[in-house]
């Protein structure tokens, strides 16, 4: 099942994030959030966060957050996806982010990044199975785990540019769409959700 996460999951959540911290340079945090400041990241979000439950244990996430502070960037966001070690290559990065990339394309946003610390085959393959493309690398731009690491921006439109832009909704207000609960059910399906671009 996919839902979207609530406070109560951040205890379930930080321990996914965390060995990500402490175990590899995949994130370049050095210490990893309390639940107590996973809980306030989850509060503060742009954009929705999701947990996958299985047998009712929060196997897990995946996120949009702000792209950058400044108004121009509005209709950008950044997207992330963790899984539990124990549940790599069951499809759960995959299910999730059908339903959170469905989501914000319903929000408004037009353009979704994801940063990956290279070499990461599995994330760069799932990015670009759904049609995220390699617009750049910062060379050698952080260091961790005694070593220098590049990191890649993947892109992905999320609906065509044309006309002035709408401001994004708010979660509060696309929750009350119709639409919200056909998005979130996008990864329960199989299929990147409505609207969504297809690698060629």
């Amino acid at each position: 099942m996919i839902r979207p996460a609530n406070g109560d999951d951040a205890r379930a959540v930080a321990t996914i994030y965390r060995p990500y911290v402490t175990e590899s340079a995949i994130s370049f945090e050095d210490q990893p959030p309390t639940d107590e400041a996973m809980a306030d990241r989850m509060a503060s979000t742009i954009g929705p966060w999701l947990v996958l439950e299985r047998d009712g244990r929060v196997v897990g996430y995946a996120c949009g957050s702000r792209h950058r502070d400044r108004a121009a960037y509005a209709w950008s966001v950044d997207v992330s996806v963790y899984v539990d070690a124990a549940h790599h290559r069951a499809g759960i990065g995959r299910a999730l982010y059908s339903s959170l990339l469905a989501l914000l394309r319903l929000q408004g946003f037009y353009t979704a990044h994801a940063g990956i610390t290279l070499p990461n085959v599995a994330s760069v393959g799932l990015h670009e199975s759904f049609g995220f493309r390699l617009v750049g690398v910062y060379a050698k731009v952080g260091y961790k785990r005694s070593a220098w690491h590049d990191v890649g921006w993947w892109q992905l439109p999320l609906r065509e540019r044309k006309g002035e832009p709408a401001p994004p909704r708010s979660l509060e207000e696309v929750r009350r769409d119709p639409a919200w609960k056909v998005a979130l059910r996008a990864g329960e399906r199989g299929s990147p959700g409505p609207g969504a671009r297809r690698p060629p």
